[in-house]
């Protein structure tokens, strides 16, 4: 099964000022989302923009905003962010998910997008927990359940699909 640009969304998932300094390898983390978020830019794939509570938590980090070209969010309380989500991505069928933590609202998606019949793309070097065994056993019960491993650079090789154009030669900026 070929992830087609045509029929992808993403969600970047709570990505927050209070979250992302206590999540394990947050720096190595946020260049890797960096990269997707410039990428999925560039292909001109929709992103979604949900935030975990925001009084409580803050808001998105700047490095999110920065690379996704993205002004909005969705505000959410429940840990899936289908519910808020579901109106912007209803029309596709692959659903990009990246973001923290990986155990509680990425999985919690992953979970409800395969339920609703979407298919759940987990972009495995983007998710981020407090700590490694979580994001681990996160990643395990998203494939149990459904969703589709990819990385970052591969999942944008993948929606790009044919290399020798102007926008193969923007990607291979990005990843470099």
């Amino acid at each position: 099964m070929r992830i087609e640009r045509e029929h992808t969304a993403a969600l970047i998932v709570d990505f927050q000022e209070r979250l992302v300094p206590v999540i394990a390898d947050h720096e190595a983390l946020m260049e890797r989302v960096r990269i997707l978020l410039r990428g999925l830019k560039a292909l001109e794939i929709p992103m979604t923009v949900t935030q975990q509570y925001t009084k409580g938590l803050g808001m998105s980090v700047p490095e999110v905003w920065e690379a996704s070209g993205e002004t909005e969010y969705l505000d959410k309380i429940s840990f899936s962010a289908l519910e808020v989500a579901e109106p912007k991505i209803h029309d596709k069928k692959y659903i990009l998910v990246c973001g923290m933590e990986a155990h509680c609202c990425v999985l919690q998606t992953v979970i409800d997008l395969a339920g609703a019949g979407y298919v759940p793309v987990l972009v495995t070097d983007c998710i981020g927990s407090r700590r490694e065994s979580d994001r681990e056993m996160a990643i395990r019960r998203a494939e149990q359940e459904g969703a589709v491993l990819t990385s970052s650079e591969a999942i944008l090789f993948e929606l790009l699909k044919e290399a020798g154009t102007p926008l193969s030669k923007e990607i291979l900026k990005i990843v470099k």
